[in-house]
Order: C-alpha cells, then sequence, then structure tokens
C-alpha cells in the first residue's frame, strides 16, 4: 500500500488560492520527487517516489470562496476535496479527518495562530503562510507544541528559495567579507492594501513582506538582532478611510555587527510595471552584493498595455506533452521542501531534529516574529511621538532577557525601560 500525505487547506485567497493549491493539484497527480533537485534533496527522489498527496478538505472564511477552491482543484486534477466555511472551519476539519496529516495555513496574518495550534494538538503537521504569528509569546506556544508533539511546522519563507538569493547566501556572502551595513526593500501594489486584503489595519507593510527579507537576512549570516527602530506613514491610506501604515521603516542591528534597513509599502500606484518593487544590498568589508529582484531582464510593451516586467523565477507555468501545464519556481520550492521533511518523518521515521535543516523551521520563524513584534510598538510609539512634536526616541533592545523597549520620553514615569517580553532571544 502507497503511504499517503494528506493535506488540508485554510485559505485560498491570492497565495492559497494560487500558489498552495497548484502546488497540491502538481503533487498529487505527479508526487514530489520531480521537484526535489531544485532544493538539493534529489538523494531522496527514489524513496519518496511512491508517496502518494491527496488534498482532502479546502476551509475558508465564506461558501462562496470554499466552493471556488474546490472547483478549481477538481478542473486541475478531477479530484474534489471537501468544502469547508465559516469563521473557524479548522475545527471541522480536524473533527473529520483525524489522521490529517498536513494542514496548510494560508489565513490572513493575524489569524495564523489558532488553527496552528489546533492543529499540532490533533496530530498533524503544520505548513504556514508568512510570517508564523504576530506575538512573539504566541511563536513560544507553537514551538514548545511542535516540539512536544514531534511535528513539523514549516513557515513558507520563499524568498530562501530564489536562486538568486541561493547564490548569494552559498557563494557571495562570504566573498564581500564581513557585513557592515545593507538595505531590503519589498513594496506591494495598492491594491493589495485597499482590495485584495480586508484585514490590512490588523498588520502593516513591514510585518507582511518585511518578514521575508529578516528571515532571509538571518538565513545569510544566522546573527540574532541586539537592537531595533522604526517609524511608519498613515496618509495615502487614510484617504481611502482606512487605519493602516502606507509605509514602515525598520533598522535592525545584529549580534554580528551589521546594520539593515528595511523599507516596505503597499501603495504603489497600478500602473507601475511590475506585479512588485523589491531589491537588496548587502556591503562587507571586502565588497558589496546588489540584487534587483523586480527587474530580472525581461521586459516587454504593447499598445494599451505600457512596459511590462515579470518574475519568471518565483512561479511558472511549463507546458507539458498532454497540454496542461506544471507549476513550478521558488514560490512552489518553498512548499515542497516543508512537505518533504513531513513525508521522511512520517515514512521513513525520521526525527524533527534531523530535517530541521531541510526547511525554514519554527524555531528561526521565532527571530523573525520578535523582530516584527518590538517593530510594531517602537513604530507606534514612534508615530504618536512624532504627531506631537516630539521626534521619534524609541528602541527596543533585545538580550538574554527578551526584549526591552527603551522610551526616553517615559523618564519622568521613571519608566524609560520597559520589558514586553521576558525570554531569551
Amino acid at each position: 500500500m502507497q503511504p499517503t500525505i494528506n493535506i488540508a487547506l485554510l485559505g485560498a485567497g491570492m497565495f492559497g488560492g494560487d500558489v498552495h493549491l497548484r502546488a497540491y493539484a502538481d503533487l498529487q497527480r505527479f508526487g514530489i520527487s520531480g521537484q526535489l533537485t531544485r532544493i538539493g534533496l534529489d538523494a531522496r527522489a527514489r524513496e519518496f517516489a511512491p508517496i502518494r498527496f491527496e488534498l482532502v478538505a479546502v476551509g475558508t472564511r465564506t461558501e462562496a470562496s470554499a466552493r471556488r477552491a474546490v472547483a478549481q482543484f477538481h478542473q486541475c486534477t478531477g479530484n474534489e476535496p471537501r468544502a469547508y466555511w465559516g469563521e473557524t472551519p479548522w475545527h471541522d476539519i480536524l473533527r473529520d479527518f483525524p489522521q490529517l496529516d498536513v494542514l496548510a495555513v494560508a489565513t490572513p496574518d493575524p489569524l495564523h495562530t489558532a488553527p496552528i495550534l489546533a492543529a499540532l494538538e490533533a496530530g498533524a503537521h503544520v505548513l504556514t503562510e508568512k510570517p508564523l504569528c504576530l506575538d512573539v509569546s504566541e511563536a513560544d506556544r507553537i514551538v514548545e507544541l511542535a516540539r512536544s508533539r514531534e511535528r513539523v511546522v514549516a513557515v513558507d519563507m520563499h524568498k530562501r528559495y530564489d536562486p538568486d538569493h541561493r547564490r548569494i547566501r552559498e557563494d557571495i556572502a562570504r566573498q564581500i567579507g564581513e557585513p557592515l551595513y545593507g538595505m531590503a526593500y519589498l513594496e506591494e501594489p495598492l491594491s493589495v492594501s485597499t482590495g485584495t486584503f480586508k484585514w490590512v489595519e490588523q498588520s502593516d507593510p513591514f510585518s507582511y513582506v518585511g518578514s521575508h527579507w529578516v528571515d532571509l537576512i538571518y538565513d545569510y549570516y544566522r546573527s540574532k538582532p541586539v537592537a531595533l527602530t522604526a517609524v511608519g506613514q498613515k496618509k495615502r491610506l487614510a484617504r481611502e478611510g482606512i487605519n493602516a501604515f502606507d509605509a514602515v521603516q525598520v533598522r535592525v542591528d545584529f549580534a554580528n555587527g551589521m546594520s539593515i534597513h528595511f523599507f516596505n509599502h503597499w501603495i504603489t500606484p497600478p500602473d507601475f510595471e511590475g506585479p512588485v518593487n523589491q531589491g537588496h544590498e548587502i556591503i562587507g568589508t571586502e565588497g558589496k552584493v546588489e540584487s534587483d529582484q523586480q527587474y530580472r531582464g525581461l521586459r516587454w510593451w504593447a499598445r494599451g498595455q505600457g512596459s511590462r516586467t515579470a518574475n519568471t523565477h518565483f512561479t511558472r507555468e511549463v507546458a507539458r506533452p498532454d497540454g496542461s501545464r506544471g507549476y513550478v519556481g521558488y514560490g512552489v520550492d518553498s512548499l515542497v521542501a516543508g512537505l518533504a521533511a513531513i513525508c521522511e518523518v512520517k515514512c521513513f521515521g525520521a526525527s524533527r531534529e534531523s530535517v530541521a535543516t531541510w526547511y525554514p523551521t519554527a524555531e528561526e520563524a521565532r527571530i523573525v516574529v520578535a523582530i516584527l513584534h518590538a517593530a510594531r510598538v517602537v513604530r507606534d510609539r514612534n508615530f504618536e511621538y512624532l504627531q506631537a512634536g516630539l521626534g521619534a526616541p524609541v528602541t527596543a533592545r533585545f538580550g538574554a532577557d527578551g526584549i526591552t523597549i527603551v522610551d526616553p520620553n517615559r523618564a519622568a514615569e521613571g519608566r524609560v525601560f520597559e520589558r514586553i517580553y521576558e525570554k531569551a532571544i
């Protein structure tokens, strides 16, 4: 009997309904072995070849979106997962599929923690969109429960799998010497914050997409944060009646001495030529690396369309002889890495620790969450002070004693140093 990995997908929006759904359709039809070379796990291809994948359920907030996702999956595979909907559809999924292997979480950023914890309690592994969560205490609960249940929690940090970034990590980062400073930017279209996502007031552009760059820098150097400052602006979205930050700028200082500035917004006008604008650079003692992820060299223009660019590295379709199209790219690679680790644990009895280098782990994601959490507190206080003409003096400090907010404007209250988290970072 062939081993089977049963997957349930929670959320079918921009990522769940596209990248996750199409990736699972290919896995259900053809298995995982063909994807393993891209992530350096081709040595497991023969052993993984018999493993089957089945998407058994899709859960969303509304009936319409759930049924739409099921119909899309049926069109790709001829199979129909069960549809669930409501405010907490994961409870029904976990009840109806007590032997579920993987809960894939592609819900809005603020709604990751509850289904992740429920899945782990039920004995399922987890494959979640970034960020793992928005609060470092919640990250601790996830990490501790995953350890106690010996379950994989893989985070979709797909920037790690961009072939340019892999070259930087494995080769160029060493050539440029010790890192001194750098910057990373990712600028999303206005349609994301005004239409695609209904939850922008519960998040911000740094938490949403800056998390990718924070993880990437951590993956390059494995150095923990020691200090942070942040500011943000509310102007463009306020005109739409949306109480959310247009843009956020964060500077993080790391234990290895490097200082990285992160710039993020979600207000790019709709006539910009690419899906997003993104890139990063790092200056070292012996050189510099620059990587422009928006303009990769593919550019075209046509009447009525203006100039266009595309990132064919993220996802792209590959024509098959039967007329169907495969779905590949680093956006898929990140999901495959997590699922490969789950296969190794379930089908071959590997320990969770033995596959920890295969995928972005919850323990690694905890570092990212700590930075997001601190940045949110610092940003909000500095925003308030800037509005009052008091500058932007607030910073955060990370260490063995947790996260401390340093706020000189509270000196009169005796609260210059305020601990917001008390475990080591």
